[in-house]
């Protein structure tokens, strides 16, 4: 069954609002083996709307339009629909009574243009809306020989998400042929993009029946791994042998395969081995910390340390000698193992870290370039100092700074 989503709103084409729906909905279509072939979104214009109506009602077995079911002339998905299946709309008189009395128990006078959202595609089953006056509408008709379902489902995603898991998802669950969906995802720390493709492609191309999608950002490279069978044993084990093949290629370059953020697997090492961590941040501004404080918990292993973006505060806070960076300068892989070394004793934590670089997008020279991190670790006994050329602006090479520096940790801790 192909499915595709459309959501109605020129709203969406803006920079201020997303769509969220389709990732709702994605989700739920998948927990029943439906795969989403197609997404548009679409604004307010009715020749756009019939537009992408018929594309839809040629290519998919199932269309989900969200949104433009409202009372106002710019809500024209009923319209537009209608339009493009060929059908007529026709006034549900029991709907609109339905509102008049909806509108009448909160003591408000319905306007009239409320009574455009009793409007049902001719052959159309009404969907209740318990939240909202704009009725959902199921359509299932035979096209070009094969069964087609157009649902028609109000935007505002508490009405969507309550009249889905009432009214339309065990009705599409009874309909569904028998499938299932297993996923899983890959991380990777520290590891290029184009290295990483090029030593799993081979891999993965072995197993056509199953859809991998390589994603990469700042430091970062996920391999998203999907698979289809006839039941959730079967897929579920079509994944699993990719995975366990990936991850035998990329080796400790993997840091999780159910779904944790670097920073939660840093803090479960930390807890697993009973240590505790402290940082010295420079270029970073607290951004390791305020990554490894966004787990629950994190007080069990994190104890804390100080952000020494002065050279005074280096010296103040973190025991850097002046003459040290007077003679190496502050953004030298000297100052970023002595952060490490003295914010670990200052704390008495098990680990430092220390963090010095240039974010930019002034500060560069030809010898220390924007982009030029230090990351240094210690636990007492042994320690290692990094340094890293770090493309992009400076949000980047910050985020890029702070993935380096917990993949030290955790390999510390392997």
């Amino acid at each position: 069954m192909i499915a595709e989503i459309v959501a109605v709103g020129s709203e969406m084409l803006t920079p201020f609002r997303q769509d969220t729906n389709s990732l709702y909905l994605t989700e739920k279509l998948n927990e029943i083996g439906i795969n989403v072939a197609f997404k548009t979104v679409v604004g307010d214009t009715r020749q756009h709307l019939i537009s992408v109506a018929r594309a839809a009602l040629e290519r998919s077995d199932l269309i989900l339009f969200m949104g433009g079911l409202g009372p106002t002339e710019d809500d024209l998905t009923r319209e537009s629909v209608a339009e493009a299946l060929g059908v007529e709309l026709r006034r549900n008189h029991d709907l609109v009574a339905a509102m008049y009395k909806r509108f009448a128990e909160r003591r408000i006078s319905m306007p009239q243009n409320n009574a455009r959202q009793a409007d049902i595609l001719s052959g159309a089953e009404v969907i209740p809306n318990r939240r909202g006056t704009a009725p959902g509408q199921w359509l299932q008709r035979v096209h070009d020989g094969r069964e087609q379902i157009v649902l028609l489902l109000p935007g505002p995603p508490h009405e969507l998400q309550a009249m889905w898991e009432r009214e339309v998802f065990p009705r599409l669950q009874q309909l569904a042929p028998p499938s299932a969906i297993a996923t899983r995802v890959i991380k990777t720390a520290m590891l290029p993009e184009s290295a990483a493709d090029a030593r799993t492609a081979p891999i993965y191309k072995k197993y056509p029946n199953i859809e991998t999608t390589v994603l990469a950002g700042q430091g970062q490279v996920e391999f998203h791994l999907r698979a289809t069978a006839a039941d959730r044993m079967e897929a579920e084990e079509l994944v699993q042998r990719l995975s366990d093949d990936l991850e035998d290629e990329l080796g400790d370059a993997v840091f999780s395969t159910s779904g944790e953020s670097l920073e939660e697997i840093v803090g479960l090492y930390l807890q697993m081995r009973g240590l505790k961590l402290a940082v010295a941040e420079s270029c970073t501004g607290g951004l390791v910390a305020e990554r490894i404080t966004s787990v629950a918990g994190s007080s069990r292993y994190f104890l804390g340390g100080a952000v020494v973006y002065s050279n005074d505060l280096k010296t103040l806070f973190a025991d850097v000698p002046p003459l040290m960076i007077e003679a190496q300068g502050a953004v030298s892989k000297e100052v970023a193992l002595a952060l490490a070394e003295n914010i670990r004793d200052i704390c008495n934590a098990d680990i430092g870290l220390g963090i010095t670089g240039i974010a930019g997008p002034g500060g560069g020279t030809e010898e220390k370039p924007v982009g030029l991190v230090y990351i240094a670790i210690s636990n007492g006994q042994k320690h290692e100092v990094v340094e890293r050329r770090f493309p992009g602006d400076r949000e980047r090479v910050r985020r890029w700074a702070s993935q380096q520096a917990l993949d030290l940790v955790r390999r510390m801790m392997m």
